[in-house]
């Protein structure tokens, strides 16, 4: 080259600095000793540098994260299940065998509720450079639930609709389920720990069953293992999510449509279909 430039050396950075970042990025500040909760783009290449004795610019960190496609994100709350881990494993093995050795003559459902307000919930959208959209809101906010179950095998959503969420709500489901598995000798539904789901009221109409359906419960604060949870999150992706809808029949109506949509394609996308 020109600016004889050609024999600078060996690139500083190897796949043991780039292996050293994807690990700091993966845990905290603290766990390196530093009281901050969150990483900067200064404070990264000061750590890594540390554990390697290399020395790099913030530009050059930056450009790594890039091309390992790590993104600037917002964290999920979750909180831990009082369960042994052995004890919640277990339970999980049990579920997963459950749905992977049912009978033919037997289904395996995920049940779970979602909440339905009237004020729209606020997300992510594009926007122009230098504007911001807006969400018009009633104000006086209005509520419904829906009761829903996810079949395990063809993935097909059956659900109800109530303005209260108790018992009532969770058996209403159970009665539509015998009826849309008229044929079915046990039908199996994986759940949560809600309180509705385990009352006296719930307890009583099982028994008027006969064995007809079995509760198989989740252990305590495991939500990601109910397989329903993605399709209420494509509900609330697509539908009620920045909605300009000024009544609660309004939103219903969109609402019923998602969902007889995506019992027509079985998939989780919202196809681009007119509002009946």
């Amino acid at each position: 080259m020109a600016d004889r430039r050609e024999d600078n050396g060996d690139h500083k950075i190897n796949e043991s600095y780039e292996w050293e970042l994807l690990i700091a990025v993966a845990c905290s500040p603290r766990d390196y000793g530093y009281l901050r909760t969150t990483w900067a783009q200064e404070l990264l290449p000061r750590v890594v540098a540390k554990r390697t004795g290399i020395t790099v610019s913030a530009t050059t960190v930056c450009r790594l994260l890039a091309r390992h496609r790590v993104r600037l994100g917002r964290p999920k709350p979750i909180v831990g299940c009082p369960w042994t881990k052995a004890r919640r494993m277990q339970r999980l093995r049990q579920i997963r065998q459950l749905v992977r050795d049912v009978r033919h003559n037997e289904t395996v459902v995920y049940v779970d509720e979602v909440d339905i307000h009237l004020n729209p919930k606020i997300g992510p959208d594009w926007m122009l450079c230098g504007q911001q959209k807006t969400v018009l809101t009633p104000g006086k906010n209005e509520k419904r639930y829906l009761a829903g179950a996810l079949n395990a095998r063809t993935s097909r959503l059956t659900w109800v609709e109530a303005v209260r969420k108790t018992s009532d709500l969770f058996i209403l489901l159970l009665w539509k389920l015998l009826k849309e598995y008229p044929r079915a000798k046990c039908i199996h539904v994986v759940l949560d720990n809600f309180k509705i789901h385990d009352s006296q009221r719930t307890r009583l109409a099982l028994a008027t069953v006969g064995g007809r359906i079995r509760l198989h419960f989740l252990p305590p604060y495991c939500p990601d293992h109910n397989r329903i949870e993605r399709a209420w999150k494509d509900l609330h992706d697509n539908v009620t999510c920045n909605h300009r809808c000024q009544n609660m029949q309004q939103l219903m109506t969109e609402v019923y449509a998602h969902l007889r949509c995506r019992n027509r394609h079985r998939r989780h996308e919202y196809p681009n279909t007119k509002v009946a």
